[in-house]
């Protein structure tokens, strides 16, 4: 296979992991899509072998706020420079005593308290399109992640709950204890809408949530805040590039699981009834039923 037949590889970097070493041939590229620009510049290159393609969420510097962030542009600008995997690596808030700051949580399951959902599709404006979500984490990516995880020795739990609010105030104390009592296991302002979208542009998408503190709900701790996280965040960003590092070559160099083929069953509006205009700003998502 030809490097350009071999689908790329993308990186979403969270908070303290805003660039990317060791890629070689080094670019950054511009992309404006039909939403608006991405966070930033994404970095293109290759790492172990594979082109990859890194965005920092939250743009270098960390200038957006979770709710700021213009997601559909985020997935769809990676979509048009061949991602066909995405690892998404968010900084989170632990809701159990067991998933200390510095351990790692791989989610499979997501539950939504955002209030923008209307921004978290591609679709409307003349074509309808609801994609099937039970199961809303690319596991065969999840399962490259854990063994890696768990052959470099991390303290990892391989499934879980992300639970994603708003922000950008952190959780009051009975948000945080409702939120444990419901039974998730971590809180992230940033994800559920990434891995919407990537199921949307049929990109496996998994997650590695990196823990920087335990929420509010553990009065013996200090409550999180922005300063107190930052010495974990650091750790997990040394640590997240070291599991990119090793994920990367075992990533298969076909885009054929499930995940890949997610609008075959999802599309619902004839396909003779699509607006032209919708169907340019598509291009990228649906290009294949073209």
């Amino acid at each position: 296979m030809s490097d350009e037949t071999i689908p790329a590889i993308g990186i979403i970097g969270g908070s303290g992991l805003y660039d990317i070493e060791g890629l070689t041939d080094r670019a950054e590229v511009e992309v404006i899509t039909p939403w608006g620009e991405p966070s930033d510049a994404l970095i293109t290159g290759h790492l172990a072998g594979r082109r990859v393609c890194f965005l920092p969420r939250h743009g270098r510097g960390h200038r957006i706020l979770p709710h700021e962030l213009n997601h559909r542009a985020n997935i769809y600008a990676l979509k048009s420079l061949g991602v066909r995997f995405i690892i998404c690596l968010t900084a989170v808030g632990s809701l159990r005593e067991e998933y200390p700051p510095e351990s790692i949580v791989l989610p499979d399951q997501f539950f939504d308290r955002t209030s923008r959902r209307e921004h978290h599709t591609f679709f409307g404006e003349g074509v309808v399109a609801h994609v099937g979500f039970s199961d809303p984490i690319s596991m065969g990516l999840q399962e490259i992640l854990f063994q890696v995880c768990q052959a470099q020795g991390r303290k990892v739990k391989r499934h879980g709950t992300y639970v994603n609010m708003d922000g950008p105030a952190f959780s009051t104390r009975a948000e945080s204890n409702a939120n444990r009592l419901l039974g998730f296991d971590v809180i992230g302002m940033t994800n559920l809408p990434e891995a919407k979208l990537a199921r949307e542009a049929e990109i496996a998408l998994a997650t590695v949530a990196m823990i920087t503190d335990y929420d509010c709900w553990k009065v013996e701790d200090e409550p999180v805040s922005a300063h107190a996280v930052i010495g974990h965040l650091m750790a997990n960003a040394a640590a997240a590039k070291a599991i990119i590092a090793a994920a990367i070559p075992l990533i298969p160099k076909a885009a054929n699981w499930p995940e890949h083929r997610a609008l075959d069953s999802a599309l619902v509006t004839d396909r003779k009834l699509w607006p032209q205009e919708t169907v340019l700003k598509l291009q990228e998502i649906v290009g294949r039923f073209l």
